[in-house]
Protein backbone atom coordinates (compact mmCIF):
# COMPACT_ATOMS: atom_id res chain seq x y z
CA UNK A 1 0.00 0.00 0.00
CA UNK A 2 1.44 3.33 -1.05
CA UNK A 3 0.72 5.23 2.66
CA UNK A 4 2.12 8.50 0.77
CA UNK A 5 -0.68 8.77 -1.73
CA UNK A 6 -3.41 7.78 0.68
CA UNK A 7 -2.86 10.44 3.40
CA UNK A 8 -2.11 13.45 0.52
CA UNK A 9 -4.72 15.56 -0.86
CA UNK A 10 -3.97 14.22 -4.39
CA UNK A 11 -6.14 11.18 -3.90
CA UNK A 12 -9.49 11.63 -3.09
CA UNK A 13 -10.68 8.19 -4.05
CA UNK A 14 -9.63 6.32 -0.30
CA UNK A 15 -13.40 5.45 0.20
CA UNK A 16 -14.96 5.04 3.25
CA UNK A 17 -15.55 1.58 4.14
CA UNK A 18 -19.34 0.83 3.61
CA UNK A 19 -20.23 -0.67 6.92
CA UNK A 20 -18.73 2.62 8.38
CA UNK A 21 -20.73 4.76 6.52
CA UNK A 22 -24.03 2.70 6.28
CA UNK A 23 -24.15 3.22 10.23
CA UNK A 24 -23.79 6.81 10.30
CA UNK A 25 -26.20 7.02 7.71
CA UNK A 26 -29.02 5.43 9.45
CA UNK A 27 -28.18 8.10 12.97
CA UNK A 28 -27.93 10.99 10.37
CA UNK A 29 -29.71 10.57 7.13
CA UNK A 30 -27.39 11.99 4.39
CA UNK A 31 -27.75 14.58 1.74
CA UNK A 32 -24.44 15.40 0.36
CA UNK A 33 -20.96 14.50 0.08
CA UNK A 34 -19.31 17.11 -0.47
CA UNK A 35 -15.65 15.48 -1.42
CA UNK A 36 -15.54 12.70 -3.58
CA UNK A 37 -15.01 11.27 -6.79
CA UNK A 38 -18.20 9.74 -8.96
CA UNK A 39 -16.84 6.17 -7.91
CA UNK A 40 -16.62 6.82 -4.05
CA UNK A 41 -19.70 9.50 -3.55
CA UNK A 42 -21.90 8.49 -0.71
CA UNK A 43 -25.03 10.31 -1.48
CA UNK A 44 -26.82 10.84 -4.25
CA UNK A 45 -25.81 14.90 -4.11
CA UNK A 46 -21.98 15.02 -4.07
CA UNK A 47 -19.52 17.07 -5.32
CA UNK A 48 -16.14 16.02 -6.84
CA UNK A 49 -12.89 18.02 -6.78
CA UNK A 50 -14.51 19.71 -10.76
CA UNK A 51 -17.11 20.94 -8.19
CA UNK A 52 -15.06 22.00 -5.62
CA UNK A 53 -17.06 21.71 -2.38
CA UNK A 54 -15.07 24.29 -0.97
CA UNK A 55 -16.79 26.60 -2.88
CA UNK A 56 -20.32 25.59 -2.57
CA UNK A 57 -23.39 25.86 -0.41
CA UNK A 58 -24.15 23.37 1.74
CA UNK A 59 -27.10 25.41 3.62
CA UNK A 60 -29.91 23.25 4.76
CA UNK A 61 -27.96 19.78 4.10
CA UNK A 62 -27.13 17.20 6.30
CA UNK A 63 -23.60 16.30 5.32
CA UNK A 64 -20.91 13.40 5.10
CA UNK A 65 -17.39 14.68 4.41
CA UNK A 66 -14.40 12.26 4.49
CA UNK A 67 -11.67 15.03 3.24
CA UNK A 68 -8.53 14.79 1.73
CA UNK A 69 -5.84 13.32 4.64
CA UNK A 70 -3.29 15.80 3.15
CA UNK A 71 -2.59 19.39 4.20
CA UNK A 72 -5.68 20.70 2.50
CA UNK A 73 -8.13 19.01 5.07
CA UNK A 74 -7.47 22.18 7.55
CA UNK A 75 -9.90 23.56 4.87
CA UNK A 76 -12.30 21.20 4.48
CA UNK A 77 -12.19 21.34 8.34
CA UNK A 78 -13.26 24.55 8.27
CA UNK A 79 -15.35 24.89 5.62
CA UNK A 80 -17.67 21.85 7.58
CA UNK A 81 -17.76 24.74 10.86
CA UNK A 82 -18.60 27.57 8.98
CA UNK A 83 -21.50 25.30 6.69
CA UNK A 84 -22.55 23.87 10.32
CA UNK A 85 -23.61 27.63 11.51
CA UNK A 86 -25.54 28.18 8.88
CA UNK A 87 -29.39 27.05 9.22
CA UNK A 88 -30.38 23.74 9.23
CA UNK A 89 -27.25 22.35 8.34
CA UNK A 90 -25.25 19.61 9.91
CA UNK A 91 -21.72 18.20 9.02
CA UNK A 92 -20.60 14.95 9.87
CA UNK A 93 -16.87 14.38 9.14
CA UNK A 94 -14.93 11.21 9.40
CA UNK A 95 -10.82 12.51 10.42
CA UNK A 96 -7.62 10.71 11.50
CA UNK A 97 -7.63 11.46 15.10
CA UNK A 98 -4.82 14.15 15.02
CA UNK A 99 -5.19 16.10 18.64
CA UNK A 100 -2.57 18.20 18.07
CA UNK A 101 -3.84 19.75 14.92
CA UNK A 102 -3.94 23.81 15.04
CA UNK A 103 -7.56 22.77 13.18
CA UNK A 104 -8.20 20.85 15.74
CA UNK A 105 -8.08 23.06 18.22
CA UNK A 106 -9.69 26.01 16.28
CA UNK A 107 -12.22 24.29 15.13
CA UNK A 108 -13.53 20.75 16.79
CA UNK A 109 -12.35 21.10 20.34
CA UNK A 110 -14.95 22.31 22.34
CA UNK A 111 -16.85 23.26 18.97
CA UNK A 112 -17.98 19.63 18.17
CA UNK A 113 -19.39 16.49 19.23
CA UNK A 114 -16.11 13.86 18.69
CA UNK A 115 -16.32 9.82 18.98
CA UNK A 116 -13.29 8.20 18.48
CA UNK A 117 -13.57 5.13 16.56
CA UNK A 118 -12.53 2.17 18.30
CA UNK A 119 -9.73 -0.25 15.88
CA UNK A 120 -8.47 1.18 12.56
CA UNK A 121 -10.28 1.54 9.54
CA UNK A 122 -9.63 -0.17 6.14
CA UNK A 123 -9.87 2.56 3.43
CA UNK A 124 -10.90 1.69 -0.40
CA UNK A 125 -9.84 -1.63 -1.47
CA UNK A 126 -6.75 -1.79 0.76
CA UNK A 127 -5.65 -5.02 2.80
CA UNK A 128 -4.24 -2.90 5.50
CA UNK A 129 -5.62 -0.76 8.00
CA UNK A 130 -5.33 3.14 8.23
CA UNK A 131 -1.71 3.60 9.87
CA UNK A 132 -3.81 6.23 12.55
CA UNK A 133 -6.47 6.10 14.82
CA UNK A 134 -9.81 7.77 13.61
CA UNK A 135 -12.43 9.91 14.90
CA UNK A 136 -16.08 10.84 13.34
CA UNK A 137 -16.72 14.90 14.60
CA UNK A 138 -20.25 16.01 14.34
CA UNK A 139 -20.75 19.84 13.61
CA UNK A 140 -24.68 20.42 14.44
CA UNK A 141 -26.74 23.39 13.32
CA UNK A 142 -27.36 25.29 15.97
Amino acid sequence: MNTELMFSSKNQKWETPHDFFDKLNAEFHFTLDPCCEIETAKCDKFYTPKEDGLEQDWEGETVFCNPPYGREQKLWIKKCWEESNKSHTTVVMLLPARTDTIAFHEYIYNRSEIRFVKGRLKFGNSKNSAPFPSMVVIFRAD
